[in-house]
Order: structure tokens, then sequence, then C-alpha cells
């Protein structure tokens, strides 16, 4: 007669399947250090505006806030009076030539005349350059020129792509350049850093430049492009462990600080072990590892096991079962309930 329980049970042979040899680890995810800038402004004044909140994303050159300056504003004063000056010398020096024609004056008083205008020129180009500091452009200052109109509103652009990781100004704050805290930090989140604790024995794995692949809860299924930048020089006398930093590409921008991350890393070359389906391999009442065996895929004996790894949905097998022998993986928690439990006591 046939045993009904046969229908819900598959019987696959043990094969030999390849095992990467990793270490892994839990951390969190933080900006990258090393792409962050603190953005001051370059000269003092008091904030009038604050143009972008902290989580914002910005561009370079995107106006951060603005600064009424008064060195701006005495730049802008000096350059609208270099030119005054050279305008009067150059009209000066026409109309000397103009009457040096009919020797109504000296040769020398022309002389005079085009040595002033060389020296307000040389005043002009250098409070044109003055002004080009606070991050003028040539259009701008013709402009100040043209209309003789000072604006002391001193803008500071973000010097890289990137996003708002803090924000401490405030209109009305007076600040001055390298005074922390900064008005605003920009970090680059092209790339992130992964740190993470190892237990000091795992610790000899690690080191500069090994690859690592990052998984963040917020993206199951996704992982991340990683490598280790950094193995710390000390280990933690409290926890035992080793901080290990891993520079993460982020080239979408989705991490985020703080979220909570694992990475795996390979620290040796692959091995071939005998491996069974995980649904092959039964944790008993007791803690221990088992699977059944069969010669006929009708008789099944109960063998206790040693695991290893789970890759691809298989169970790494350090012992117990052979390649080649046939072992229940579908059903074999059916096995267990049912067999193991009619078995004599």
């Amino acid at each position: 007669m046939p045993l009904p329980w046969l229908a819900v049970v598959k019987v696959e042979p043990v094969a030999e399947r390849e095992f990467p040899v990793e270490k892994d680890a839990v951390g969190s995810i933080d900006f990258n250090e090393d792409m962050t800038v603190q953005v001051f402004t370059p000269y003092q004044g008091r904030i009038i505006a604050l143009f972008a909140e902290v989580g914002d994303d910005v561009s370079k050159g995107q106006t951060l806030f603005t600064v009424d300056s008064p060195d701006l504003l005495q730049a802008e004063s000096t350059l609208i009076a270099a030119a005054g000056v050279l305008d009067l010398d150059t009209k000066n020096l026409a109309r000397l030539r103009d009457l040096y024609t009919t020797q109504a004056v000296s040769q020398r008083d022309v002389e005079q005349a085009a040595s002033d205008e060389q020296t307000a020129e040389g005043n002009l180009q250098a409070a044109r350059d003055a002004v080009r500091l606070f991050g003028k452009a040539d259009a701008d200052i013709d402009d100040i020129v043209a209309k003789r109109i000072a604006d002391s509103t001193l803008v500071v652009p973000s010097p890289i792509t990137g996003r708002i990781t803090a924000r401490n100004g405030a209109p009305g704050l007076f600040v001055q350049p390298g005074n922390a805290p900064a008005p605003y930090t920009v970090a680059d989140i092209a790339t992130m850093w992964m740190l993470a604790n190892v237990a000091e024995a795992d610790s000899p794995a690690f080191h500069a430049g090994q690859q690592v692949q990052v998984k963040v809860n917020a993206f199951p299924g996704r992982t991340f492009d990683g490598k280790i930048t950094t193995v710390g020089a000390t280990v933690d006398p409290n926890t035992r462990t080793v901080l290990v930093r891993s520079e993460v590409s982020d080239p979408q921008h989705e991490l985020r600080s703080d979220m909570f991350a694992n990475f795996v890393i390979s620290v040796g070359v692959p091995v071939r072990s005998p491996a069974i389906p995980v649904d092959g391999v039964v944790r008993e009442g007791d803690g221990t590892m088992t699977a059944w065996v069969t010669a006929d895929r009708r008789h099944f004996t109960q063998r206790t096991v040693m695991i290893g790894d789970e890759r691809d949905g298989y169970r790494q097998i350090l012992g117990g079962v052979q390649v080649g022998e046939l072992v229940a993986t579908d059903g074999a928690l059916y096995l267990s309930n049912t067999l193991a439990a009619a078995a004599p006591h």
C-alpha cells in the first residue's frame, strides 16, 4: 500500500556547491566626512537671509546665504571712485591734447595728464580685482561702474554639490570667517560611510581596500558596493571590537545618515562542500540539526548533520551526509513531525 506522506516529500541527491569564505558585521550609515565642507562667510557681516534647509540637496554655486558686508561696500565704493577718477582723467587728457595742438598748454602738462590717466587705469583695475574677490563677475562689476551704485549684499554659494547636513545661521547673526559654527555644512553624498564594529577576533581578516557588499533595511534585496578605507588602530576595551569604516557608492543619493546597515566581505578563497536545500535541514527541539536520508525513496533514516553557511537557498553541510546520498528536501519537517514522533521511545 502506498504511504500517503510520500506525496508531500521531495527527494534530491546531496550535491557539492561553492560557498564563499565571508565575514559580516553590522553598523550604520554616516556622511563621508572627507567630502564634507563647512561653509563660512569669506568676510564679516550680518546674515541677511538663508536659502536652504537641513536635508536639502544643493548644487555647486547655488546661493546658501547672503551677508550685509561692510568690506564689500567699501570695495565697491572704492571701485566707483576709481572709475570716476579715470573718467575725469581721460577727459582731462583729451582736453589738454586739443589745447596742445594750439600751443595753449605745454607738452609737460600733456605728459602729466597721460601719467595721471595711466595711474587711474591701474587703480581701477586694482579696484575691480578687489571686488572680484567677493565673488562678483565682470558683468556685475561693469554694472556697478555703470550705475554708480554700491550694494553691500555678499552672496555665499555652496562650494560643492551635495546635501545640507547642518544649518547654524539665522538672519541678523553676525558672522566672521572661520568662526565656528559654520552657517552651513554641506556633504558630497555621491559616497557615504558605513561604520561597523567587528569582533576583535575577526579584525585580522579586514584591511583597507577590500571590496564590501552593503545592505540596509530601507532597501531590502538591494546591495550597495563599497570598499574598506580604514581599520581602527585600537580595540574598544569595553566591547572588544574594532572600528571598520567603508566608503559606499551612492550615485542615486538614496542612503541616509544613521540608517542601520550590514556588510559582507569575502576574506578567502571559496570552498566546495556538500549542500542540502535549506528546507531539507530541520532544527530539532534539542537544538540539533538533522536530515532525512533514504536509499529507496520510501524508507527514511534521520541523521544528525553539522551545518555551515547558507547561500542561495542551500545549507552547507560539514558532516553527517555525503555527496550523492539521497535526502528529503521539501517535506523534511513533515517527516520529523511524523516519523520521529512515531518512533519507539
